[in-house]
């Protein structure tokens, strides 16, 4: 009787009603190819769907992909002749996640339902909603397999440069407008790498897709920092990263919190990578109504701790942080390996040895692109392998240096401005016994060339 099925039933002649609910129930329109018979595997396949983006965003489709597999229940399309889905399985199809100037994310109004806008004549009850809610379409399993999602930026009506992620993978249950629904998503991160996230999601928030509540799992492994999308690729940040962190939000407030791993960490433009790697723990809270948050963070190196804590405000397209960096007595041996991120490059066969650091540093602006202000002090170290009188020539003899092969730097003290752009220093005090005190201000360029005014 199933093989003969497709003999009597067109099962294509169902494929209006489907594209008709499956556009009411994610507010956009949803195109279906011919609906062929597949009834040994359990439904019917399609030659291609395309799902339409919001128009506000990108006039391309949000998702459009060459083969779709609709799973149906056999005993109501046999005898009642009803299609009755219960798995939709979309095969490499491509998603275009987009972010416009505001904030927004263009799958925030999937699934959303239309207001009544025209005000009702004085003395009348507020309006109700004027368009009938989304159906709820429930299906039993929803996959995509082998999928690309693209994410860029939107601008007037169409797609900035992309970041690509590949072999999306993504199966979910239960799917309702109403339920939560668990799931479990894996892709190929751009630049290498991977990441995974596993949980529930839902229900759905009827005029917000993207404040819809969501309780879950991320993996990031071995993902290149710089290439992410997250992150603008001029700003010269970069690394490996290795993140695990949770992630729960009721669609109003929004808590995560994790552990992350970077190698080979750049965080300024013509930087080099950091020759040890740095770990961190942070918890922030997050309000989605008002797209501002707070954080606190423990950034360790070695056996010393540094804490950054503030605010965050993702209003536009960047995320922007006001944050507080404190360091108290950090040894001088866990802080050199990261000098190169900073742009900050020793002479050759140099190395600092010994002393503390410590540091009440203001950071403002996008998170790839901070611009630290704020004092630094080191003391008791030794810069080894380089005698900085030796290098001065003439004032060596009246310093009565005895060219040692290392310098001891009793202090070092500035006023420092780490951004993009370079490092300038300000109010630099030197106390170094073999020259004396050397006073001044200077810079370290992007391109790491120095321009310096010292009084000895």
């Amino acid at each position: 009787v199933i093989i003969a099925v497709p003999l009597f039933i067109n099962v294509d002649s169902f494929r209006p009603d489907l594209e008709k609910k499956l556009s009411a129930a994610l507010n956009r329109q949803v195109h279906i190819g011919k609906l062929d018979a597949s009834l040994l595997s359990g439904g019917a396949s399609a030659s291609d769907i395309t799902i339409a983006d919001d128009p506000a965003f990108n006039k391309d489709p949000f998702l459009k992909a060459a083969s779709v597999k609709v799973g149906v229940q056999l005993m109501p399309l046999i005898f009642s002749k009803q299609l009755k889905v219960t798995s939709l399985t979309i095969q490499k199809p491509d998603i275009t996640l987009l972010k416009n100037a505001a904030g927004k994310w263009n799958y925030s109004t999937i699934g959303a339902t239309a207001q009544k806008t025209t005000p009702e004549p004085a003395g009348k009850p507020a309006p109700e909603p004027s368009g009938k809610s989304a159906p709820d379409v429930s299906v039993d399993k929803f996959e995509i397999a082998g999928g690309t999602v693209r994410v860029g930026h939107s601008s007037g009506h169409s797609a900035g440069k992309e970041s690509v992620y590949q072999n999306v993978d993504l199966v979910a249950h239960n799917i309702s407008a109403h339920s939560a629904m668990p799931f479990t998503l894996s892709a190929g991160m751009p630049g290498g790498g991977t990441m995974k996230l596993e949980g529930q999601a839902g229900p759905l928030n009827p005029t917000d897709s993207a404040k819809s509540p969501l309780d879950a799992k991320i993996t990031l492994k071995h993902a290149d920092l710089g290439a992410t999308g997250f992150v603008d690729p001029s700003s010269g940040v970069g690394g490996v990263l290795d993140f695990d962190g949770q992630i729960k939000s009721d669609g109003h407030k929004l808590h995560s919190e994790g552990n992350a791993k970077a190698a080979d960490l750049r965080l300024v433009k013509g930087s080099q990578p950091a020759k040890q790697p740095v770990a961190l723990d942070y918890k922030s809270d997050y309000a989605l109504d008002s797209d501002t948050g707070t954080i606190n963070a423990n950034l360790h190196t070695g056996n010393s701790l540094t804490n950054a804590s503030g605010t965050l405000s993702a209003k536009g397209e960047d995320t922007l942080a006001n944050l507080k960096i404190v360091g108290k007595n950090m040894a001088v041996n866990d802080v050199t390996g990261l000098l190169p991120a900073f742009g900050v490059v020793l002479p050759a066969g140099a190395s600092l040895q010994g002393g503390n650091i410590n540091m009440d540093l203001n950071a403002t602006g996008p998170l790839d692109r901070l611009v630290i202000n704020g004092p630094l002090n080191i003391t008791g170290t030794h810069l080894s392998g380089y005698n900085l009188g030796s290098k001065l020539g003439a004032i060596a003899a009246f310093t009565g240096n005895k060219g040692s092969t290392d310098t001891l730097i009793q202090t070092f003290s500035s006023a420092l401005r780490v951004a993009p752009e370079g490092i300038k220093a300000d109010n630099i005090l030197l106390d170094v016994p073999s020259l004396g005190t050397v006073t001044g201000n200077g810079v370290i360029a992007g391109d790491n060339s120095l321009d310096f005014k010292m009084l000895i």
